[in-house]
């Protein structure tokens, strides 16, 4: 299918992102293909999905992720913020994760770090993902290049994607240097031309994050294999599958 749909940190435009609830609501969506959730560590070393390098925003708690063990974690409501309707919907760990969609949806990973914030994070994530087989089923991003280093060495098997905000001119280079096979950018920076070089050299682009019918278009109209990541499958089934049959019924005509 052309410009599959990634649901950002699942069904996030409506149910509290990075929690089961999301990904059980993106997993109902038939034209979901693909799922972005992001992955830091407990005091106790335990991975688990969550944006925020600090709990305030998305749960009950407050201060850093790293500062809690995993049973405190547990504890905290990550619903609430969102609506009554998801109070005590609870943090997932990347294991339940990756149980819930192994075989179902595929994953683009990011690695949530800086400097030396989780040593280990990169070797318990792919430990998580060679246990349960998913080498073929994930890609593991990060903004920084030492992280996807770091996978290449200890994650054979397991492909690997930049991710970034703007459009260098090496841009393309650093994918071949870091041996990258995946590119996540943001929508404004992306163009046609790099989308059909980075085709051209087995690259998968995915392009975030968009939430409105016109600008899904715009990008899907760059290239047909870009991914287009959004809060709103929903909206992405509205900008996408209705703008094809109407173009698939004007041509039958």
């Amino acid at each position: 299918m052309r410009n599959q749909c990634v649901a950002h940190r699942g069904f996030s435009g409506i149910a509290p992102e990075n929690t089961m609830a999301a990904v059980k609501l993106a997993m109902e969506q038939p034209e979901v293909h693909w799922i972005e959730v992001d992955v830091q560590l407990s005091k106790d070393g335990v991975p688990l999905l969550i944006h925020d390098f600090t709990l305030n925003r998305t749960t009950s708690g407050s201060g850093p992720v790293k500062d809690k063990t995993w049973a405190e974690l547990q504890e905290l409501d990550a619903g609430s913020w969102k609506s009554q309707a998801y109070a005590g919907e609870r943090l997932l760990s990347l294991s339940e994760f990756l149980d819930a969609i192994a075989g179902r949806l595929r994953a683009n990973i990011e690695i949530k770090t800086e400097g030396n914030r989780y040593p280990g994070l990169e070797e318990k994530v792919i430990s998580a993902v060679k246990r349960r087989h998913m080498e073929q089923e994930v890609v593991l991003t990060s903004f920084e290049p030492r992280v996807l280093a770091k996978i290449r060495e200890i994650g054979r098997g397991i492909r690997t994607g930049l991710i970034i905000d703007h459009y260098p001119k090496d841009l393309l280079l650093r994918l071949q240097l870091l041996r990258c096979n995946f590119l996540s950018i943001h929508y404004r920076a992306l163009t046609a031309e790099l989308a059909d070089k980075a085709s051209k050299r087995g690259i998968e682009v995915m392009a975030w994050t968009m939430d409105e019918v016109r600008l899904l278009r715009k990008v899907a109209a760059l290239h047909p294999g870009i991914l287009l990541c959004t809060n709103r499958p929903d909206v992405w089934r509205t900008a996408i599958l209705n703008w094809r049959k109407c173009h698939d019924e004007q041509i039958d005509r």
